[in-house]
């Protein structure tokens, strides 16, 4: 049997059917991860190489951004072949063997679906494009000119102008909210949807655990096209580029989230259940996000997780802010279930975006643990890698490009992970030029000197997240109890025996807290303010940037 095209025996890990409740996903970019065929790229054995870093940070699942074949136009979400490896990446077979090494390690394998738009490039579009009367005639988005030529409506592509462009030999606009290279599908066609399932059932015949869906609510447009109305200035709040991207200027009530998609989801999750797979989706939508995760989640029979951009925005989140996210979550999602991230492939990294220290990074680590919901870390966040200054000449994103210097775009975020501080590239590449330059600020902080320095953040990591598997309260219990007090955040998790009180402060003063009835003790001696067994109605001066997590009750 060809090994190129073999499928892998190792199938999806067994145990708790709900194993992603209270997960902790790491996410994996590929290009920038570890490079093990000295192209300065990086690939899917390099992952596989450092299986054993991600494992021994406790996580229970990792995210792989996209390794399709594609002409790279958008690094990988613009595919045009969802069921092969890119060769810039490696083969099937290095994949089949990445999910082995992977489950062999206890980690479950989730890979990036991107089903809203292909490339240009996928022979589906190649043969949509032929005539209006084949058989993939309306397998995206087509639509005729207003009478003086212009698109059919108002709107606009994430990456700038409008987001319709004119196709010659059809003599019709397609679709595209993002690149021009990628197109939208039309999931008002049934053969596109039963498509993209096939595609999802490859994938899981292969052994992956589930999904991270790219740009979930994106998949199902307005059948009439109606225009999207303006959005008042004082509401664009968009993560990504507010100010300088028109955008944000819109309301966008018909170019997305569209109540047509419930209906694919639960086709997804009826192929997905019979593997024990699960998905997060991408909800990107300013406005409402929080009420579509709400929406996404809701039920046996929708996607497990979705993640909004609430905790990706420029600011660090007050006391106050986060307190209202929650407040929100339980008036809209109350039945469905969030996934937390502070940084990913797409923002700032939040040390820098949010301009926090050591101290600042280890206490929003350990809340985001114990928070309600489940949790993606961004490689590299666990050594505190800051933000990238790439030079414009060494730009690769498409984004930046057009909307330099006012936005610089997502290569920030992207540049090689460093695993060998003394080591060419950081131990990323033996290249003499990588896709994107090692950043020399990241040295001083690559896995090998973290590993080596008991202070280090990565350390904090670890420690947290075992704090989280130690206590069914934070995968799957109840959150209740949250309020805000100036800098002061602290709210109560709670699973049939097992409650925890868990205070923050966020804040560069110190304050005090003052513990709730009963008798607490330490959950974690090695996280936060250290205590020994005290009263409820007790003080506690909780430094800044301090927290404590601590147990009702007897021995932790």
């Amino acid at each position: 049997m060809n090994m190129q095209t073999s499928v892998s025996q190792a199938k999806q890990l067994g145990g708790d059917a709900e194993w992603w409740r209270g997960a902790v996903i790491y996410q994996v970019y590929p290009r920038s991860f570890q490079d093990d065929s000295g192209d300065g790229i990086g690939d899917l054995r390099g992952i596989t190489r450092r299986l054993p870093h991600i494992a021994s940070l406790g996580v229970d699942a990792v995210w792989i951004s996209p390794f399709f074949t594609s002409p790279m136009k958008d690094f990988g979400y613009d595919v045009s072949d969802y069921c092969d490896v890119d060769p810039m990446f490696g083969t099937l077979a290095d994949f089949d063997a990445l999910i082995d090494a992977a489950h062999a390690q206890g980690l479950r394998v989730m890979i990036d679906l991107v089903l809203s738009h292909t490339s240009d490039q996928h022979p589906w579009f190649g043969e949509s494009r032929v005539s209006r009367d084949n058989a993939k005639s309306d397998w995206y988005v087509w639509a005729d000119p207003k009478p003086d030529g212009n698109p059919p409506n108002n709107w606009l592509s994430i990456f700038g102008g409008p987001a319709w462009q004119w196709d010659g030999q059809r003599q019709q606009y397609y679709l595209h909210n993002f690149l021009a290279s990628q197109p939208d599908l039309n999931f008002h066609c049934p053969d596109v949807q039963n498509a993209l399932l096939d595609v999802a059932r490859f994938w899981l015949d292969r052994g992956v655990d589930g999904f991270r869906l790219d740009t979930i609510n994106f998949y199902v447009h307005d059948k009439e096209l109606r225009d999207n109305p303006p959005l008042p200035m004082d509401q664009r709040n968009a993560t990504i580029a507010p100010q300088v991207n028109p955008y944000n200027h819109q309301e966008h009530l018909y170019d997305k989230n569209q109540p047509e998609n419930l209906e694919f989801l639960r086709r997804l999750r009826a192929v997905m259940d019979p593997y024990g797979a699960a998905a997060v989706g991408e909800v990107g939508d300013a406005q409402r996000g929080l009420e579509i995760l709400g929406e996404y989640t809701a039920g046996d029979d929708m996607m497990q997780m979705c993640y909004a951009f609430e905790f990706l925005a420029n600011d660090c989140p007050t006391a106050t802010e986060v307190t209202q996210v929650m407040d929100r979550i339980a008036t809209v999602a109350a039945d469905g279930w969030p996934c937390w991230a502070f940084s990913n492939h797409d923002v700032l990294r939040h040390a820098s975006r949010w301009e926090l220290g050591t101290d600042g990074l280890k206490t929003v680590a350990t809340m985001m643990m114990c928070w309600r919901g489940s949790a993606c870390i961004y490689q590299g966040e666990e050594l505190g890698l800051s933000e990238a200054d790439v030079a414009f000449e060494d730009l690769q994103d498409p984004y930046g490009i057009e909307f330099w210097p006012e936005f610089k775009g997502r290569d920030g975020c992207r540049t090689p992970m460093v695993w060998e501080a003394d080591a060419p590239n950081g131990g990323f590449s033996s290249a003499n030029r990588t896709w994107l330059p090692v950043a020399n600020e990241h040295l001083s902080r690559a896995a090998d000197k973290a590993g080596n320095d008991p202070d280090a953040l990565i350390h904090h990591y670890r420690r947290v997240i075992a704090l989280r598997h130690a206590h069914p309260a934070l995968l799957k219990g109840t959150m209740g109890d949250m309020s805000a007090e100036g800098t002061l955040l602290q709210f109560s998790r709670q699973q049939d025996q097992d409650k925890l009180f868990c205070a923050f402060n966020l804040g560069n003063a110190p304050v005090s807290v003052t513990l709730p009835n009963g008798t607490w003790v330490v959950a974690d001696g090695d996280i936060g303010v250290t205590l020994k067994a005290v009263q409820g109605g007790a003080t506690v001066d909780l430094p800044a940037w301090g927290s404590i997590v601590i147990k009702a009750g007897g021995a932790a």
